[in-house]
């Protein structure tokens, strides 16, 4: 009698189960992954936009507010972007003060960190993820 080589149904259900497994695991880092180049890039903005405020805040007499005249914001430039964060700049020009904000959209709102501000308080600097108070909830390597 000759016996029959081969795999069974069994054993190749087996394979596939596994591979849909790693498959998935593998997807979700990879999305991971992405969403954190994504946040580097609008961090990068914020932190440019607010070198910009520095160096405007040193010809003139206060920063730069959303509320500021279209003359000034012409000379400031634009606010800067990115593909999945609106870039805002916060509402009132102040001579000590300003807030930038990232606030993610599209398949980026699903990042842990939301939304990246940029707070600027009487010469010191935060980095808040989640708005503009840094909450101790907050992931800390969002920054």
């Amino acid at each position: 009698m000759k016996r029959v080589r081969g795999f069974t149904l069994i054993e190749l259900m087996i394979v596939v189960a596994v591979i849909a497994i790693l498959a998935a695991v593998a997807v979700g880092q990879y999305n991971k992954q992405v969403r954190k180049s994504r946040r580097a890039e609008a961090k990068q903005v914020l932190t440019d936009l607010s070198l910009r405020q520095e160096k405007w805040r040193s010809n003139h007499t206060k920063y730069l507010g959303a509320d500021s005249s279209a003359a000034n914001k012409t000379l400031f430039g634009t606010f800067g972007t990115s593909s999945y964060y609106a870039i805002t700049l916060g509402t009132n020009e102040s001579a000590t003060d300003y807030t930038v904000t990232a606030t993610p959209s599209g398949d980026q709102a699903k990042d842990v960190c939301g939304t990246l501000t940029l707070v600027m308080a009487s010469g010191t600097v935060s980095k808040c993820p989640g708005g503009a108070t840094c909450a101790a909830t907050t992931p800390t390597d969002c920054w």
